[in-house]
């Protein structure tokens, strides 16, 4: 089985994000194609996608809105997960917050199985609009790393297990 895990990104922590869930897949015994969304022009050789977005303004990252357009209806017999990374705190992993409008058509297009939100990342280091935003938001504590690696890897190796595990249309939410 070859999986897609397709993501958009601008401060590089959601790809990492990506590679994370790419480590485990791939430890699973799965072969995997990790790539940015804005990238991915073909999808008829994949068995699987995993499709994640940084959040910026409560939206997903315009590359990911535009890969669920293109591809809006090509997963409808293949197994598709979603996630988004952003907030700022805790919240993802203390709750699971809604996920945004752009999420939520994802799920309906493509569609989906499920949506996770992971805690993001904004540090002080990060370059241009996102870097000025980043000092502001540093400057009064909100800034920093909130991802949890342990959650994302547990997270994908259950998706694998689902992934390896034959299951009937019939499972699909």
């Amino acid at each position: 089985m070859t999986v897609l895990v397709a993501f958009g990104t601008t401060g590089g922590g959601t790809g990492e994000i990506a590679e994370w869930i790419a480590g485990e897949l791939r430890a699973a015994g799965l072969a995997v194609r990790l790539m940015p969304a804005a990238e991915v022009t073909d999808v008829a050789g994949y068995d699987a996608l995993i499709l994640g977005s940084a959040l910026y303004g409560y939206g997903w990252h315009l590359d990911v809105r535009r890969f669920v357009h293109r591809f809006a209806g090509c997963f409808a017999d293949r197994p598709v997960w979603l996630f988004s990374s952003g907030p700022l705190d805790d919240s993802a992993d203390t709750g699971q917050p809604p996920p945004v409008p752009h999420a939520c058509t994802a799920l309906r297009e493509l569609p989906a199985r499920a949506h996770v939100t992971f805690g993001g990342r904004l540090t002080a280091e990060a370059h241009g609009w996102l870097g000025h935003v980043a000092k502001q938001l540093a400057r009064d504590g909100q800034a920093g790393d909130f991802r949890n690696p342990q959650r994302v890897r547990a997270w994908a190796r259950a998706v694998a297990v689902e992934i390896r595990t034959p299951s009937h249309e019939t499972d699909r939410p």
